[in-house]
């Protein structure tokens, strides 16, 4: 019996109340995940998959996609990297010697198989980044085989590394040219193929006037401003955003799988008894759980579905981690829950009205606004202290994104220093670490310069130096994710990260330049031996202080083994 089949029983009790929830309505809470080493202290490794390492040439063009010779052409193609690629790498210890605690990877279940027109008709834009969902039942073969997949994961768990997959709820991709011929949907004019200027003539191949777009997702499933579909609302949860199709996640009817769905040789999806549009999502997303014992989910525009919907897939993400951990004693990192972190745009650093209901943390969109703010941190770090109190973390932080920008690429020894020393968790765009430079910008679409390929071939030693030193120190230091924060010192600007009596605790100095001497009184006792995490020397407290050599930044913590 396949496995989607034995979740029916369970799927009953996602078909939830269906009343549409206005903004302020109240919902059934959910648990988030219990303090533990990585709810309390989040490294989250942030990694487009596609532009990180090519680990299988040999499923680079897979459904016919290709690269265009031109760069300038080539910014919005499928460039190679795979699952293969993150094993590789977690083999050679990249993420370990970050101190990174879990990997955030692109979604990599089966996309759209072609292009869609990319800014203003400038370039051929697929769906390299896991946004253009086509069947989130099987993976991409861009991104690998099962068995390839299975062993990043089980690789990553040795290493006591988690793996989150990015997942979207409120929309799957386009209907594009190539996935529609394979799909067979008739609703292509003919000689589409043998444009040579198909990318500005694209939309002349398609018949919008068509019924035959009810052989896709249909009227049941999504919004679509298509013949036979409902049109987007005004409202956050109905809009179509971008003119994605917009999936009825609120609905209350009971649907069955889509003609092409049903039609698709390779699918693991079935029909579902007495089952909503947001009950086969769920059991979709979290089979992956189940089988593979994913750890967790960042979850994609949040705001844009209702959050009884976010609260049920948790629940039922929960119950199927706990699955996979009982039957897979060996294979699991810890006893830790289900962790799930949401993107709701434009979030700061307060604790948000859906951490309880199905959210761990929500990503911090503040942050990256306060860089002005990093070469005098004192009034960010006791703010967002303030804001962090209590466990687990509820934040995450970030230096750049793929959404926004990257962060000024001279200056990630200091960006890098206030993103791993903040309060809060931490979430490591790929490439911040190396220098990784822009890519090329196209005029409408200034995002897909945030996604160059990883530059393996001419990383920044220094700044790579510098984030392996700072991640690891943080990785061994919860404190300074949650800890008390206090200033102790004015210049070099001297700070303690402190849990509570016999708890774990940090000082940190920045701008310490020579040999100084550092406050430490009220953290470490006189006679205490101290190591600093930067440059690997040792000193005693005496009087209250510390004196060492200093390499601008001094990272204090006690040796291994020192009695207290």
């Amino acid at each position: 019996m396949s496995p989607f089949r034995s979740l029916c029983r369970a799927l009953s009790a996602l078909t939830l109340s269906t009343a549409f929830l206005a903004p302020g309505v109240a919902w059934a809470q959910t648990p988030v995940a219990v303090p533990g080493t990585f709810a309390e202290n989040p490294i989250i490794y942030f990694v487009m998959t596609d532009r990180f390492y090519n680990g299988n040439p040999a499923n680079d063009q897979s459904y016919g996609r290709q690269r265009e010779k031109a760069p300038k052409d080539d910014v919005g193609t499928f460039h190679g990297g795979d699952l293969k690629g993150l094993t590789v790498k977690l083999k050679e210890g990249w993420f370990r010697d970050l101190g990174v605690n879990a990997l955030w990877i692109t979604a990599p279940y089966e996309q759209i198989h072609g292009w869609v027109q990319g800014g203003q008709k400038e370039f051929k834009h697929y769906a390299y980044h896991g946004y253009y969902a086509l069947d989130y039942t099987v993976l991409d073969k861009n991104m690998g085989t099962p068995q390839e997949l299975r062993e990043l994961v089980d690789t990553a768990h040795s290493q006591g590394i988690r793996i989150l997959f990015d997942i979207v709820m409120n929309h799957p991709g386009y209907l594009d040219i190539q996935t529609a011929e394979d799909m067979k949907i008739d609703v292509l004019w003919p000689d589409w193929e043998k444009d040579p200027n198909l990318l500005r003539n694209y939309h002349n191949y398609i018949d919008y006037n068509s019924f035959k777009f009810g052989d896709w997702w249909g009227r049941p499933w999504v919004r679509a401003g298509l013949p036979g579909y409902l049109d987007g609302g005004r409202h956050d949860f109905t809009m179509q955003l971008a003119y994605l199709p917009d999936f009825r996640t609120e609905s209350a009817e009971f649907v069955k799988l889509p003609k092409f769905l049903k039609e698709k040789a390779d699918t693991k999806a079935v029909d579902l008894p007495s089952t909503t549009v947001r009950g086969y999502l769920i059991t979709w997303l979290t089979e992956w759980v189940r089988e593979y014992g994913i750890d967790g989910f960042r979850a994609d525009t949040v705001k844009h579905v209702e959050p009884e919907a976010w609260a049920a897939l948790k629940a039922e993400a929960v119950k199927a981690l706990a699955e996979f951990k009982a039957k897979n004693p060996t294979r699991k990192v810890d006893d830790a829950p289900f962790w799930m972190v949401g993107e709701y745009w434009g979030v700061g650093p307060t604790r948000h009205k859906l951490t309880g209901f199905g959210f761990d943390a929500m990503i911090n969109f503040d942050f990256q606004q306060q860089e002005g703010a990093f070469a005098k941190p004192e009034k960010l770090f006791k703010s967002y202290a303030l804001a962090q109190a209590g466990k687990p973390v509820h934040m995450l932080n970030y230096l750049s994104s793929h959404d926004t920008e990257l962060f000024d690429r001279d200056r990630l020894i200091e960006g890098g220093a206030a993103l791993l020393l903040a309060p809060g968790g931490v979430q490591i765009f790929y490439g911040d670490e190396t220098a990784r430079p822009l890519g090329l910008v196209p005029r409408a679409d200034q995002q897909q310069a945030t996604r160059s390929d990883m530059n393996w071939v001419n990383p920044d030693a220094k700044v790579l130096a510098h984030w392996r030193k700072l991640g690891t120190f943080r990785a061994r230091h919860r404190a300074l994710a949650n800890g008390e924060h206090k200033q102790l010192g004015e210049a070099p600007y001297t700070f303690s990260r402190m849990e509570p009596i016999g708890g774990d605790r940090v000082v940190v100095a920045m701008g310490a330049k020579d040999e100084v001497s550092l406050p430490v009184a009220g953290v470490f006792a006189d006679g205490e031996t101290l190591r600093d995490a930067y440059t690997g020397r040792t000193a005693k407290v005496t009087g209250g202080k510390v004196m060492l050599q200093a390499d601008q930044y001094v990272l204090l913590e006690r040796v291994q083994g020192e009695a207290h």
